[in-house]
Order: C-alpha cells, then structure tokens, then sequence
C-alpha cells in the first residue's frame, strides 16, 4: 500500500489578537511538487526505511513522526498489528512546506485504510495532534486546492501557540477553490542557518502576540475581498498584488522581519523578474513568487543569489491525498 501526499504554500495567519472570539486562521495553496510518497507493509515491528538519500539529521526527526503517528493511529483502531514504512520520497522538513503534518498524516491513513477504516482527515489530524493552529496542511492532504480555514473559538484554544504546541482541534474550512491551473508557482528554498521551530518557534508567538486588531482587520479585508475573489476570477495580477501586500501586515510581518535578510532578496529578485507576487511560506526560509509567465527566469534570478539550496517551478494541487493497494 503507498501513499501520495501534497506540499502546501502557507501565505498567512490571519488572527493573532482574538478580540473577536476566534484564533489563527490561515490561507494556502496545495502544491502539485514536491510530495511525499510512502509505502506501508505488516511486519513484526515498527521500522521506517528510507530508499532515498535523507540528511541524517533529520531522519531521527522523521522516524519519530511516522512511529508516534503509528502508535496512536493503532491505539485508537485499538489494533496490535505492526508495520514497515517505506519513504520513497520526502521534502525538506521546517522548510515552509508542511512536511511534519503531511508525513504523519500518512502514516495514519496508510493504517486506517489497511484496516478498512474510514476515516476522514480532520479526525486524523486530531489523533496524530495535527491542526492545533493551522487547518492548511490538513486540508491539503484531504482536498488540495487554495484553502482558507477558520481558526479556532477561542473557548477552545486561548493562547497563541503554532502546530507544533497546540492541542487544539483542527479548524474548519471556509472555503476551498481550485487554484487556477496556468499559474506557475516559483518555490526557492535557501540554506541558511536561520530556522524557526520548536521551542523558538513557540517564544515568537508568545513574545509578538497579540497582532494589533486594525492590522488584522486589514488583513482580513484583503483576503476577502481581493485574495478570495482573484482566485475565483483567475486574476493572477490581483492575487499577486495580495501576495505582496499581506507580507507587510500582522504576523507575516514579524515572521519576515525575523528571518535572514537574504529572504527579503530573493523576494525581490522573484518581483524583478516579473512575478505578479511574491512572499515567504510560513516562517520560511521557502519563498515562493506567483506567476503565468516565465517562470524559469524567475528560478535563474533567485540562484544567482543563493550559495546553496534549490529552485524549482510546480503549481497548484487540486486534488488531496490518494492510496494505492498494490
């Protein structure tokens, strides 16, 4: 049995005040590459192996992912049943691609599906304790597509704290169109030694929120009312326009200030070379630049600047995660 899950763009959060009853928020864009391919067969014990080549300083971080998501999965199958896992192919991880959700995630459905059970993305989130801020990954791996989610009421979750510290429930969806299919997109991703998560990641929250109400409500302004709209029109100059806008408002705005300033040139290379809009995924360092025109000038400008790291063009998923029985 083999999984296909999608890498996502997260463009922003959109609610880190709360004053209006609800936290986080986010929007996105599945990817159609990079993804992750995963296999699973029984065994007499949990082993993860991997046939291509993974930093070894990541590949503790992926078996303790894919195992703990595989013990609870089973737990809550109330199954004692063992297995192999097989990662053919994976993206980086804390890259701004969502490679944590996705990858426990598919361990989880790779499990369910074996044993016949259905069951559906958001309730593999909360079992794997996925979504607790951000619905983006979740959502991807279920439909694809551009995604805004809701956030979370804040009866439920009060603090401000990302994915990886919040015991939240996964957020709902409030609305998921199908990413026009001629744009481009233009991911870059640098090394730089710069890196946001775990515990550092958790301090920003706490350290930077509450955003300001009047920025959030622009923000929301600007992704209702001209980010939403552009998509469903397939105007790329207008959701480009949101693209730039949205890196100078709330959150976004401390993620960028706070990473290497050579996110902030290679952004503006990507808009140089004619990218309709450009910004950073998450916390980065993923930069990724919109586009329906040539997109390959756009990978050229941004390797001309980077020592090391890689740039490549895909574009929108529209579809989620999908099994195959072999």
């Amino acid at each position: 049995m083999i999984i296909n899950t999608p890498s996502r763009l997260h463009l922003t959060l959109i609610d880190l005040n709360g004053r209006r009853g609800r936290l986080d928020g986010g929007v996105g864009i599945t990817l159609r590459e990079p993804e992750l391919i995963m296999g699973l067969e029984a065994s007499d014990e949990i082993t993860v192996e991997f046939t291509g080549e993974v930093d070894s300083s990541l590949r503790e971080e992926y078996v303790s992912k894919i195992t703990a998501a595989a013990e609870r999965t089973l737990s809550y199958i109330g199954s004692d049943e063992k297995f192999a896992f097989k990662v053919e192919s994976m993206f980086p991880a804390h890259s701004g691609l969502g490679s944590g959700t996705q990858i426990s995630l598919a361990a989880a459905k790779l499990i369910a599906e074996y044993h016949g059970a259905s069951i559906r993305a958001r309730e593999l989130a909360a079992i794997v304790g996925r979504g607790g801020t951000s619905g983006i990954g979740v959502a991807s791996f279920e439909k694809g597509g551009f995604i805004v989610d809701a956030g979370h009421n804040t009866r439920e979750k009060s603090d401000f704290l990302p994915s990886s510290a919040s015991h939240a429930s996964p957020p709902p969806v409030i609305a998921r169109y199908d990413f026009p299919e001629g744009w481009n997109i233009v991911v870059a991703i640098p090394h730089i030694e710069r890196s946001v998560s775990g515990k550092k990641e958790v301090n920003i929250f706490q350290e930077y929120c509450p955003i300001p109400l009047r920025e959030v409500e622009r923000l929301s302004h600007i992704i209702l009312m001209k980010m939403m709209p552009s998509v469903i029109e397939g105007d790329i100059e207008a959701f480009g326009e949101s693209v730039n806008e949205i890196q100078k408002i709330g959150f976004k705005k401390v993620e960028r200030d706070l990473q290497d300033p050579l996110i902030d040139r290679l952004i503006d290379a990507m808009l140089s070379a004619g990218a309709a809009g450009a910004g950073m995924s998450s916390f980065g360092p993923a930069v990724y630049a919109v586009t329906d025109g040539k997109a390959d000038d756009m990978v050229d400008a941004v390797l001309e600047i980077m020592d090391s790291g890689q740039a490549f063009v895909t574009g929108g998923r529209n579809r989620g995660a999908s099994v195959i029985r072999s």
